[in-house]
């Protein structure tokens, strides 16, 4: 391992799939596994001593689940979140929002292969987000209306236009490449919105602002 490796931790009940998300991410360049975990206690333990890059999680795991034990390495309120990557076997929406609500960074099931679970570690590492594309826009418009209980809260300073427009891009599933192509405009000035729009909104990450847009209806149905 090089110092400018990305560490992962990687956390499953289950020896054997630990062993193949190892393989495979260690045949990634500058991607470098140095943890492994059977439970979710021992998985937020070892990552809050070693402090991995990214932790990738399974949802069913002894003591603590996978979406508890992000909560507590990258909930709301952990005054130093880690990126997590929820990884699992279970195509369920209900799984996939609470991952999300607890900070998870991306998520993916298993069949996902090695080159998109090679880019979620890669997207959570520089902050990014990346959720399996098959679940993207279903999950953020099913679950719109279970997010917290009251009014979303608003801007605390009105969207220009051009936020409006990238916030609808980001709640569609589209990279930072993506949208710079489709709206004709750099990739620096993608990622200044973004970031404006994550100040403005009082979220974390691209996820979080396309749960806002889906929240506050600004995704035509």
């Amino acid at each position: 391992m090089t110092s400018g490796d990305i560490k992962v931790m990687v956390a499953d009940d289950q020896e054997i799939a630990r062993t193949g998300l190892r393989m495979i991410l260690d045949a990634q360049p500058g991607i470098e596994v140095v943890a492994e975990a059977g439970d979710g206690l021992r998985a937020v333990e070892l990552a809050r001593r070693l402090r991995p890059d990214v932790c990738l999680f399974d949802i069913r795991m002894p003591r603590c689940d996978g979406i508890e034990a992000t909560a507590r390495l990258a909930g709301p309120g952990v005054a130093d979140p880690m990126a997590v990557v929820v990884i699992t076997t279970f195509d369920l929406d209900e799984y996939v929002y609470a991952a999300l609500r607890a900070g998870a960074r991306g998520f993916l099931l298993k069949d996902a292969g090695p080159d998109l679970l090679s880019q979620a570690v890669r997207a959570a590492a520089r902050g990014d987000a990346l959720i399996a594309p098959s679940i993207t826009a279903r999950l953020l418009a099913a679950f719109a209306g279970n997010g917290p209980s009251g009014p979303r809260a608003q801007p605390i300073e009105p969207l220009t236009e051009r936020e409006e427009e990238i916030l609808l891009t980001v709640a569609r599933g589209r990279t930072n490449n993506e949208i710079a192509d489709e709206l004709h405009i750099s990739l620096s000035t993608v990622k200044s919105h973004v970031a404006s729009l994550m100040t403005k909104l009082g979220v974390r990450n691209r996820v979080e602002i396309a749960m806002w847009a889906y929240e506050t209806d600004r995704v035509p149905r």
